[in-house]
Parts: structure tokens; C-alpha cells; sequence
């Protein structure tokens, strides 16, 4: 959430900036809020004032004995007019604050102006991209080759965009979560292991709710609990509501977990395969600076996850998103993609973004230096490392042979225990 007296006192500014966005900020409707709240506040500051007097005045006619009811009278006239002022006032700060949740997150200067993924900016490439004597499949052909992979399985057990795995398909799937966890971990991160059930204050507070609450999964047993969408969300609230030791930061957190997404406003997108289905597993990074590391901590975090891409050996570009691409959390965010040959273009990866103090404010999340007693929001950042499901998507395309074998990556061999991925016999296939 944006800061309230930034709003208040810069809102032109504000506007202008989220205007890069594309985003339209009702001004209009937030002064007359604002205004509201003041004039509220003012006259239930005025009648607590009234309040606290005849208190006062009470207890010194008590004293000496004067008739005290009319006194009473007056002061029951004043604590009703007091209830119906704070009633109002609580129900304008809310309005208002609803009002102000829906607004994005300011873009830091560095990123470009856009509107759509076509203006964002290539900022580097890495790898050469495969070469193949013959035509090269998508990894749904090559995966059902293999008897790995079957969405129709998937289907008939819960419904569209899931998808079974097994075999050395599912072992694939498997080792690469371990190999980034632990290359991860290598670099620096705390393992947690999250629940995979979220509360409304958690997305709440990285900014998931109220904006994008068609996205999510609910739990009808209980209206306030959700299947976590990613686990930035467990990850990024172990620090809400605290005050963290300034002395402590960096705190840098890894999970693999599985995350749950209803795609709304993608269907007819990615229907075939495992690009972009409602369950899939990542290992995902978050981190909690303060203003001045934040920077640092970005490019740092976007380094861990193209690591893990150069290991495997997978070409991959860096883009840095334009203004109307990039997250409604977001300050700043860097995108890998992976060259995919079976589609012949480069798919995203990873997401790795800055968020400013944006979500720490929604959350509550606070840092003070030994030697201060005042305490300062801390700064979030988040990012994949990566998707598994589109790392396993993307081994199969850019290992495949020309006889329905794929290679394993070198850094996998060992993990894998062998060299090759080779179909199953008849016996234990999906068929």
C-alpha cells in the first residue's frame, strides 16, 4: 500500500505516476473521502474533548453537593452524538481505505514506459540456442513419447490444466526442485517449509487481496482461507507485524512449494501442455532489506535464478518489464525466459521483483537499528527459481533426440542416475 501522507499531500504526484501504468487513480472520490475524514475526525476530537470536560465537571459538582442530572443529561446527549460520529468516521476510514488498496505500487524511474509485454526491454541474452537435424517437438510429444506425461489423465481425475507425471518424467520434475533448493541454499538462503494454505490477511498483506481475489482458490469450509497462489505469500509474512533487528537484515528465505491459480482471464491461453496449469510447483526466493540494499538485493536475487538456467545450460533472455507489464506489487521486475524450440520463441521462467516498502506497510513489517529507537519499514523482494514444471518443460524440449530419448543436463546425472531419458516399456505406460 502507498503511503497515506504521500497520498495526501502529493496526490497529483501519485496520479502522474501510476498514469505510466495506465492505471487511473479516482482522486475525485479520494478527496471527498479525505475531506470527510478530516471534518469526522475534527467533530469526534471536539465531542471526546466535550466528553472528557463534563467528566470533570461531574465529579466537582459531586463534590460539593450540586444536582448533577442535568449535567448527565447534557453529557448522554453528547456520548450519543459521540457513538453516531465515530460510527461514521469508522466507516469512511474503511471506505477510504479500501479506496487506497487498489492502487498499484509507484515504478521505480528505471523502468521503461509501456503498456504491454511487447514494450518490454531486452536487457541481455545467455547461451547458444540448440541446433537439431531434425524438426524439434514440444515437450507434450515428447513427454507422452516417453509415457511421462498425461494431460488427458489429468483431466478425467480433476479437469483441464492438470497433469499427471511419471516415470523418470516425474523423477525429473522432482530432482530439479531438489537441485535448485539446494543451489539456493548454497547462495545464502533459509530453507522454510510453508503451508500451503493461506489466511486473507497473509495475501492481504503482499498484495494478492482485494485485487486480484478471482485469481485465487478458496476454501468454502472457511471463507477466510485460500490454497496459497505462490509461497512468496507464507515466505514474505514471516516478518509481518515484527520489528526485525536492522543488524539481522538481509533476511533471504527459499521453499519449494506447490502453488494454486485459477488463471482467470487466460483461458484459450497455454491450453495444450504444462506451461500454465492451476497447480504447479516452484522454488521461490524472498528477501527483506532495508531502502538502501534493496537495489543491490534485486540484481542479486535475478542472479540466483539465472544461475540455476546456466547450470542446466538452458539459453534464456533477461527483460526488464515496462510500466504496463510489471505487477501491481511491483517497483521493478526482471524476467527470464527460456528458449523453448518446440515453440521456437522464448517463454518466461522466472519473475524477479522489487517491491519497495509496498507490501511491508500492508503487513506491518518494521526494522530499527540497535542504536534508534525509531523503526522503518523494511523493503520485500520476490522471484522464482524457478518454475519447476516450465524447467522440466524446457529440458525436454532443448535435450530431446532425434529417437525419443532426452539427455539429462550434466548437473543432473548424478541426482537422476542416468545419462538418458528413455521411454517406458508398454507395461508401464499411461495406455
Amino acid at each position: 500500500m502507498l503511503d497515506n501522507q504521500l497520498i495526501r499531500n502529493q496526490l497529483e504526484m501519485i496520479k502522474a505516476g501510476l498514469a505510466r501504468r495506465g492505471f487511473e487513480v479516482p482522486s475525485e472520490h479520494i478527496n471527498a473521502l479525505e475531506v470527510e475524514r478530516k471534518s469526522l475526525q475534527q467533530s469526534t476530537e471536539q465531542l471526546q474533548a466535550e466528553r472528557n470536560s463534563g467528566a470533570k465537571t461531574i465529579g466537582k459538582a459531586k463534590a460539593q453537593g450540586q444536582d448533577i442530572e442535568p449535567i448527565k443529561a447534557q453529557m448522554n446527549a453528547v456520548n450519543e452524538q459521540l457513538e453516531q460520529q465515530q460510527s461514521k468516521l469508522k466507516q469512511v476510514q474503511q471506505e477510504l481505505h479500501d479506496a487506497l488498496a487498489v492502487l498499484p505500487n509507484l515504478l521505480c524511474d528505471s523502468v521503461p514506459n509501456g503498456t504491454s509485454e511487447d514494450d518490454n526491454v531486452e536487457i541481455s541474452r545467455w547461451g547458444q540456442l540448440p541446433e537439431f537435424e531434425f524438426e524439434p517437438k514440444d515437450h507434450v510429444s515428447v513427454g507422452e513419447g516417453l509415457q511421462g506425461l498425461s494431460a488427458g489423465l489429468g483431466a478425467k481425475i480433476v479437469g483441464a490444466r492438470f497433469t499427471l507425471l511419471q516415470g523418470d518424467v516425474a523423477k525429473l520434475h522432482r530432482v530439479l526442485g531438489q537441485f535448485m533448493l539446494d543451489m539456493q541454499r548454497a547462495a545464502g538462503y533459509i530453507e522454510v517449509n510453508v503451508p500451503s494454505i493461506v489466511n486473507g490477511q497473509s495475501l492481504y498483506g503482499t498484495g494478492n487481496l482485494p485485487k486480484f481475489g478471482e485469481d485465487l482458490f478458496k476454501l468454502e469450509a472457511d471463507a477466510q482461507l485460500y490454497l496459497a497462489p505462490t509461497a512468496e505469500v507464507a515466505l514474505t509474512n514471516i516478518v509481518a507485524g515484527a520489528i526485525v533487528l536492522a543488524e539481522r537484515l538481509p533476511l533471504k528465505f527459499v521453499a519449494i512449494a506447490p502453488c494454486f491459480r485459477s488463471e482467470a482471464g487466460s483461458y484459450g491461453r497455454d491450453t495444450r501442455g504444462f506451461i500454465r496449469q492451476h497447480q504447479f510447483e516452484k522454488v521461490e526466493l524472498v528477501q527483506v532489506t532495508t531502502a538502501e540494499q534493496a537495489e543491490a538485493a534485486h540484481e542479486a536475487m535475478t542472479g540466483h535464478a539465472e544461475a540455476v538456467l546456466q547450470t542446466l545450460e538452458l539459453p534464456y533472455r533477461k527483460m526488464l518489464l515496462c510500466a504496463g507489464d510489471t505487477g501491481f506489487h511491483s517497483r521493478k521486475t526482471y524476467d527470464l525466459e527460456v528458449w523453448l524450440p518446440g515453440q521456437s520463441a522464448y517463454r518466461e521462467i522466472s519473475s524477479c521483483s522489487q517491491c519497495g516498502d509496498f507490501q511491508a506497510r500492508r503487513m506491518g513489517a518494521r526494522y530499527r537499528a540497535t542504536s534508534e529507537k525509531q523503526t522503518q519499514l523494511v523493503h520485500t523482494l520476490n522471484g522464482s527459481a524457478l518454475a519447476i514444471g516450465r524447467t522440466l518443460v524446457a529440458v525436454l524440449e532443448n535435450y530431446q533426440l532425434s529417437d525419443g530419448r532426452v539427455r539429462v543436463p550434466k548437473a543432473l546425472i548424478a541426482m537422476m542416475g542416468t545419462e538418458y531419458l528413455e521411454p517406458a516399456p508398454a507395461w508401464n505406460s499411461f495406455a
